[in-house]
């Protein structure tokens, strides 16, 4: 019996083993907060325990939002020290999905923002609808990425464009994004999970142990103990004890333009 989530809903087909994980907060395009992340985590351990589970398609609910960033509210009331424990958690459990054995494919079917884009990068694959986007708007908040995308941006699209969006904040559109790499392919909104199905098949039809064997060379490749990573977790709970973090989430809940001191 699938377990059951307040966040997310999963499906799994028994005959080719492929279980979906939607995540489910249409109202607020998916954002992730604290209740969202722990829910993925329990959904991707049960994946990893179930034997019937092969691989897991990760996608957002409606035909708007993948995931569109964070709960801006539950952000600004973070000060440095649960800033920074918020994001290993965060990291741990995309950490989790780009470690599996299983392998994982994001059907990314709308924006794709700050955490959402993170999210999608944990993924081993990405696929995109036509009308995907793809951003990191954190500084725009006075505060950095806190899940990962300082590391893996730059592994995906390179040190020198990764620095542009991640300072920019521009956003990515679903064929840029593929020019780049940052994407697999790029289908149109009906044909995106009837694509991801599909290209999973193909994978789930090799041998399941040098898939998981394959996932784990890989990843050995661009591990550095994971410096980056506690890096980015110290300067992202730094960020949440600044007046600029505290000015952004403000502004962004007030609908004004921020004022920044570098404070």
């Amino acid at each position: 019996m699938l377990p059951l989530f307040h966040n997310l809903l999963l499906q799994l087909d028994a005959a080719s083993g492929i279980l979906r994980i939607t995540l489910n907060r249409p109202s607020k395009l998916n954002a992730l907060n604290a209740a969202t992340i722990e829910e993925i985590r329990q959904a991707m351990q049960y994946a990893l325990d179930a034997q019937p589970v092969r691989g897991i398609i990760l996608t957002g609910s409606g035909d708007k939002a993948f995931v569109a960033g964070a709960d801006i509210a539950e952000l600004a009331e973070l000060n440095e020290i649960v800033g920074r424990r918020m994001a290993e958690k965060g990291q741990e459990v995309f950490c989790l999905i780009e470690e599996s054995p299983k392998p994982v494919i994001a059907a990314v079917n709308g924006f794709a923002l700050g955490g959402g884009c993170e999210l999608a990068m944990a993924c081993h694959l990405r696929v995109a609808a036509e009308n995907a986007r793809f951003g990191q708007p954190e500084v725009n908040l006075g505060l950095i990425p806190g899940y990962g995308a300082t590391q893996r941006l730059a592994q995906l699209i390179g040190k020198g464009k990764a620095l542009e969006l991640l300072m920019t904040t521009d956003q990515v559109k679903a064929d840029e994004a593929l020019r780049l790499g940052l994407v697999n392919h790029v289908v149109p909104a009906a044909e995106l999970l009837p694509f991801c199905e599909q290209l999973m098949s193909k994978i789930l039809s090799k041998a399941p142990l040098a898939i998981g064997m394959i996932i784990d060379c890989v990843n050995a490749g661009y591990d550095q103990e994971r410096h980056g990573y506690q890096t980015e977790a110290n300067l992202f709970g730094h960020c949440c004890g600044s007046a600029d973090f505290r000015e952004g989430t403000q502004a962004f809940l007030e609908k004004r333009p921020a004022v920044f001191t570098g404070e």
